[in-house]
């Protein structure tokens, strides 16, 4: 009987290995210290938010953090508590459609 070599991640039957979106390739907070998206708890947000005012794919990046429920950071030029109002604002309109 021969031996078949089978990849672990066939055998577990995972997903393939997740890439960056295509967008983030035109985004210009990669040529910025990340740590400028993620202030210490009371740090200014401006100086991301001012990278991200300036940035081609800022809506690509915020819907990216909505889809994916990104709770950390500046993405598409807005905070947490920015993003909440977002989705909240989503949650709203979708019960209000749905009646």
């Amino acid at each position: 009987m021969s031996e078949v070599i089978v990849p672990l991640e066939r055998a577990l039957d995972l997903p393939e290995p997740l890439h960056p979106p295509h967008w983030t390739e035109f985004a210009e907070c990669q040529y910025t210290d990340p740590e400028t998206f993620f202030p210490e708890k009371g740090g200014s947000t401006r100086p991301a938010k001012r990278i991200c005012a300036g940035c081609e794919v800022r809506a690509d990046c915020l819907e990216y953090a909505l889809e994916n429920g990104e709770r950390f950071g500046i993405w598409g030029g807005m905070s947490e508590r920015e993003r909440r109002r977002i989705e909240h604002a989503r949650e709203l309109q979708e019960l209000e459609e749905a009646v």
